[in-house]
């Protein structure tokens, strides 16, 4: 019966040439449409047996139209001998231009070269929008001389790339077609290709008739490879896996057994089903092992052993971690970022470097605004783990439970709206690197237990899972909140705190050290790109103000400034609240007494109150009254997280303390003048309102 094979590329003179050589191989037993994605607009379903997707991302566009019982290959390719020999004849140590049709495409060809051992030409990737196009008299390219310089002398068009073995041998295997992999024009085609180190691996597990190939193959493959007879005698074996089981006799004719009993190939010799990424010990090391039947024509021949030490593998998970994830995990910032002269900072960066050499938890604590994740970032980068991800959370952001799946992931049907296949958790994703949970303070008490566990035993089960993950993860944790007195209180585990506290690193507020405020606001200004200096007057106004919101909020004054479009800011251009000086606020001692009892009453929910009353001085100051609905729209625009109940019960607490004076129906509240000098005297400026 003829399959359908549907070949969907970039151009179409691509497809073309794939088709073309499919065709030759497969021959009648195949029937094959291409698809152009420069050109052809695909809008209905695509029904193939077999659906080859020259790149990921046009997978991406396109799969909404890919039938369900469509198979799908994503192809890799390489050059032929002849193409090699053409770049092999360019003299040793030129410098060349590689040139394709895209960034992705144009880098890949250079891996692929630099895979199959050309090494004697140094190339420069040259496509389509690159800034600085080099100045060089010879071009390498896959068959798109179009897309190289006017200017270039000698141009090497070696023609497009080919299908490789991997991929042939992919799609042979998901027409049922893998029988044809012992015919003669098969082998003759493979004879021809460049194979890189990698990538080969569903071809050996089916290459029953080609052993007199498969040495050759072997020995230039990333992995540990030993092939086994119906025995479990060895009549292959690369020296990766040689290496690997540190075995320095002759293993060829031997009983596996006898050389390394850990591997369990008789369960798949006896079954014909194979055992994947199963975790041994072999001589004291982690090495994980895939073991696939041989079989020939129906009847198992023997099996394929595949070896790799675990923590190797690992280096290579780190990169598709990321990937999944798509979101690019790291840490942009260094310490040479941390701008300050004052002896103040100094020291703070200096004890953050000497914390950055060590492996332990840090906790960062500050106000809101001082660069808490900036420091974050420049110990991650600091430490040996800069290599692997920094991943960053905000523990006040999220719901508990969106916070947990976030943390600790799921598995597959965990939970309602739970998508398909699970997620990967972060301390997973931060594995080996370092993962920083910012307003640690606002996590709830039973997620707290969780997080605990994880950082006492260094492993993580996923939501709806049943199976335990190790994981090698770096904890930084920030709050600008007194976790000493969340932990009293009974609203902070202690032994958490005692976890996340070995390291302790306090950053202090801009206005400790005004001799750093002129410095960062020069730095700022050159940040985004503005032009103008502060009056003498006006840098004596910047530097007596007291600065509550700290960088953030010099940030957001330079910007402020910036849209004068003034050269000089004098003291008259400044803001109200940097020009004004503070009133001198005096209490009573009746007031006094009050606002004691007051402020005992509220606790640590003092900047709650400080945040509705400053809403209610500022409607005073409009002429108006404001409802709790309003003031839970502000509370959102400003991110602070207030339900209308609890906006309820502190203004009936206001009320009690003659701040404020509720209005029955829709009248709204108004602060009082008692109400107005307490929030002045709790420092208005805090909050912004």
């Amino acid at each position: 019966m003829t399959k359908k094979v549907v070949i969907i590329t970039f151009f179409k003179s691509v497809a073309k040439l794939h088709s073309e050589h499919l065709k030759k191989l497969f021959g009648k037993d195949i029937e094959i449409a291409c698809y152009s994605y420069d050109m052809d607009h695909i809008t209905e379903i695509i029904n193939a047996d077999v659906v080859v997707v020259s790149l990921y991302s046009i997978y991406v566009a396109v799969k909404k139209y890919i039938s369900p019982k469509a198979k799908v290959v994503i192809l890799s390719s390489t050059i032929t001998k002849d193409q090699y020999k053409k770049i092999m004849e360019v003299n040793e140590g030129t410098k060349a231009m590689l040139v394709n049709y895209s960034a992705e495409m144009t880098f890949e060809t250079i891996a692929l070269l630099d895979q199959i051992g050309i090494d004697h030409v140094e190339f420069v990737p040259v496509y389509p929008g690159v800034m600085n196009t080099p100045n060089l008299d010879v071009a390498v390219t896959p068959g798109e001389p179009q897309c190289v310089p006017d200017s270039v002398k000698k141009v090497i068009d070696i023609g497009h790339r080919v299908l490789d073995i991997n991929t042939m041998v992919n799609i042979a295997m998901k027409l049922n077609m893998e029988y044809l992999l012992q015919e003669k024009h098969f082998i003759d085609h493979f004879e021809n290709l460049m194979t890189p180190r990698e990538g080969i691996t569903a071809l050996l597990g089916k290459a029953n008739t080609l052993e007199s190939r498969l040495h050759s193959l072997l020995n230039v493959m990333e992995d540990g490879i030993i092939v086994i007879d119906i025995k479990g005698t060895v009549y292959a074996c690369n020296k990766k896996a040689q290496e690997i089981i540190e075995y320095k006799g002759e293993i060829l004719g031997r009983d596996l057994s006898s050389v390394v009993s850990q591997v369990p190939f008789k369960e798949v010799l006896y079954s014909s089903k194979p055992i994947e990424n199963k975790l041994i010990k072999i001589k004291g090391q982690d090495i994980t092992i895939t073991i696939v039947p041989v079989i020939t024509i129906g009847k198992i021949t023997g099996a394929l052993v595949i070896m790799n030490r675990f923590e190797e593998k690992e280096k290579k998970q780190h990169k598709l971690r990321a990937q999944l994830r798509g979101k690019g995990h790291r840490a942009k910032y260094s310490f040479e970022d941390i701008i300050g002269e004052s002896n103040a900072i100094i020291e703070i960066k200096r004890v953050a470097e000497r914390m950055a050499k060590s492996d332990s938890s840090v906790l960062i604590t500050g106000e809101s605004g001082t660069g808490k994740e900036l420091f974050a970032q420049a110990i991650h980068n600091d430490s040996k783990r800069k290599a692997y991800q920094f991943v960053a959370i905000n523990c006040a952001a999220l719901p508990e439970s969106l916070l947990e799946s976030e943390l600790f992931g799921y598995e597959e049907g965990a939970f309602t709206g739970a998508k398909k296949g699970g997620k990967l958790g972060l301390f997973e994703l931060a594995h080996s690197g370092t993962l920083f949970l910012d307003e640690i303070g606002e996590m709830a008490l039973n997620l707290q237990a969780r997080l605990l566990r994880v950082i006492q035993e260094r492993e993580v089960m996923r939501i709806g899972g049943d199976s335990v993950i190790k994981i090698d993860t770096r904890i930084i944790a920030a709050t600008n909140k007194n976790l000493r007195e969340l932990v009293d209180q009974g609203k902070f585990r202690k032994d958490l705190y005692y976890r996340l506290n070995v390291l302790p690193l306090e950053i202090i507020p801009l206005r400790e050290r005004k001799e750093d405020i002129i410095l960062l606001c020069e730095y700022m200004k050159k940040k985004i790109g503005v032009e103008f200096s502060l009056s003498e007057e006006a840098q004596k106004a910047f530097k007596n103000y007291s600065w509550d919101g700290n960088l953030r909020e010099l940030k957001n004054y330079v910007e402020y400034l910036a849209h004068l479009d003034k050269s000089i800011i004098q003291f008259s251009d400044l803001p109200k609240v940097i020009r004004n000086k503070k009133e001198v606020i005096k209490l009573d001692d009746f007031e006094k007494e009050k606002i004691l009892k007051f402020k005992k009453q509220i606790n640590i929910k003092e900047g709650e109150y400080i945040f509705v009353l400053g809403c209610l001085e500022n409607s005073f100051q409009q002429r108006t009254r404001i409802g709790r609905r309003s003031i839970v729209k502000i509370a959102e625009e400003k991110g602070i997280f207030l339900s209308e109940g609890e906006i309820r019960k502190i203004l009936l607490v206001l009320e009690e303390y003659n701040m404020a004076v509720l209005s029955n129906g829709r009248g709204g509240t108004q602060i009082t003048k008692f109400g107005i000098k307490i929030f002045n005297y709790l420092n208005r400026d805090k909050w912004g309102i």
